[in-house]
C-alpha cells in the first residue's frame, strides 16, 4: 500500500475518533468472526454503524479524509457467506450494518428491507405474510444489502426479480441515492455497486400466494439445501457456472473433488464448495481454488472465474 494511502488511513483514523462514531471504532478488528469460512485476517479500521444516520455521518467523514489524496479502500461485511479475506487482513474500513439497519416491513406485497436484514428472516416473514416470490433466499445465508450487491439467487430466481430500488450510500462521494433496480446493471451474480457504496435499505415487490403452498416451498428449500450443500466452515459456491455447465460437475469429472491442501479441502457432497478445518488458513483456500482452476483448464479448457469475493490478497496470490 502507497505512503499516501496511509496517509488517508491515519487522517481517517483521527477523524472517526474525534466524532460521535468514535464509540464504535475498532482498530485491528479481526474479520474472521464476520465471515462463514471463519479465517482471514483483521481490518485496520472497523465501524459499526446502526441507522442510516450513523452511516451517512460515516460517509461524510470518509469523503472529506486525506483532503486530495487517494479514496479510502472500503469492505462492507455482512455474515460474510461470499467472503475471503487473506490472512494478512484489510488494509482500509470494514464497515457492518447493526441494529435498524438490520430490520424490515412489510406493507401489502412490498417488502422494505434494511441492507443488514438476513435473507432467511425475510424469506420467512413474507411467507406468514402470505407473500410469495421470495422462498429461494430462505437457504442463503446472507444479507439483503449483500444479496443485492452480488445479485444472489438460487432454485431460478435472483435478486433481480423482486427488486424495485435500493438505496444506496456512497461513503467515497458522501452522498444518498435512490437508484431503481434497472439502474444497477444485475446480472448473473454481479451488479455495479461498487465496493465503497453500501446498500442502506431495498424495496421489494412480491406477490399475494397461498402461505400453505409457501410454507411447503421454503421447507422443500431447506430440505434440498441439506441434503445437496455442505454446512460448516464455507462461503458457498466457490466459482460462478461457465454458460452451458455446472462449475461444480467440471470440478468433479477433472478429479477435483476431495483435493486437500493444508487446511483447506474440496467437499466431497458438492465439488463446487471448499471447506476449511478450524483454525484454518485463508491461503490454503486460495490454494485449493487456483489447483481447481488449473484442473479443470487442463481437463475441459474452461476457465473457471471466482463468485467468492477475495479481499486483502496481492495480484500474484488470486487464484
Amino acid at each position: 500500500m502507497t505512503a499516501a494511502v496511509q496517509h488517508v488511513l491515519a487522517d481517517l483514523d483521527r477523524r472517526l475518533a474525534s466524532s460521535p462514531l468514535g464509540p464504535s471504532l475498532r482498530r485491528g478488528y479481526g474479520l474472521a468472526s464476520h465471515t462463514t469460512y471463519r479465517v482471514g485476517g483483521p481490518a485496520r479500521l472497523f465501524v459499526a454503524v446502526a441507522d442510516l444516520a450513523e452511516l451517512e455521518m460515516l460517509a461524510a467523514i470518509v469523503s472529506g479524509a486525506g483532503g486530495a489524496g487517494p479514496p479510502v479502500p472500503v469492505l462492507v461485511v455482512g455474515r460474510g457467506s461470499n467472503l475471503l479475506v487473506a490472512d494478512r487482513g484489510f488494509d482500509g474500513l470494514a464497515v457492518a450494518l447493526e441494529s435498524r439497519l438490520t430490520r424490515f416491513d412489510i406493507d401489502g406485497p412490498t417488502v422494505g428491507a434494511s441492507g443488514g436484514a438476513l435473507l432467511p428472516v425475510v424469506a420467512r416473514a413474507s411467507v406468514e405474510a402470505g407473500l410469495t416470490g421470495f422462498e429461494w433466499a430462505v437457504g442463503v445465508p446472507g444479507t439483503v444489502g449483500g444479496a443485492v450487491r452480488m445479485n444472489a439467487g438460487g432454485h431460478g430466481s435472483d435478486m433481480s426479480e423482486p427488486l424495485i430500488d435500493a438505496v444506496t450510500v456512497d461513503l467515497h462521494r458522501g452522498d444518498t441515492t435512490v437508484r431503481a433496480a434497472a439502474d444497477l446493471q444485475l446480472g448473473y451474480r454481479t451488479s455495479s455497486i461498487a465496493a465503497h457504496q453500501v446498500v442502506a435499505s431495498v424495496r421489494l415487490k412480491l406477490r399475494f400466494g397461498d402461505r400453505e403452498t409457501s410454507r411447503s416451498g421454503l421447507t422443500e428449500i431447506v430440505h434440498w439445501r441439506r441434503a445437496n450443500q455442505p454446512g460448516g466452515r464455507n462461503a458457498g459456491s466457490v466459482f460462478t457456472n461457465p454458460e452451458h455447465a455446472a462449475a461444480g460437475e467440471l470440478i468433479e469429472s477433472a478429479g477435483a473433488k476431495g483435493l486437500r491442501i493444508g487446511t483447506a479441502e474440496v467437499s466431497a457432497k458438492h465439488a463446487n464448495f471448499i471447506q476449511s478445518d478450524e483454525g484454518g488458513q485463508a491461503s490454503d483456500i486460495v490454494a485449493v481454488m487456483r489447483e481447481v482452476r488449473r484442473r479443470v483448464r487442463d481437463a475441459h479448457g474452461v476457465e473457471l472465474s471466482a463468485e467468492t469475493h477475495l479481499v486483502g490478497f496481492e495480484p500474484w496470490e488470486l487464484p
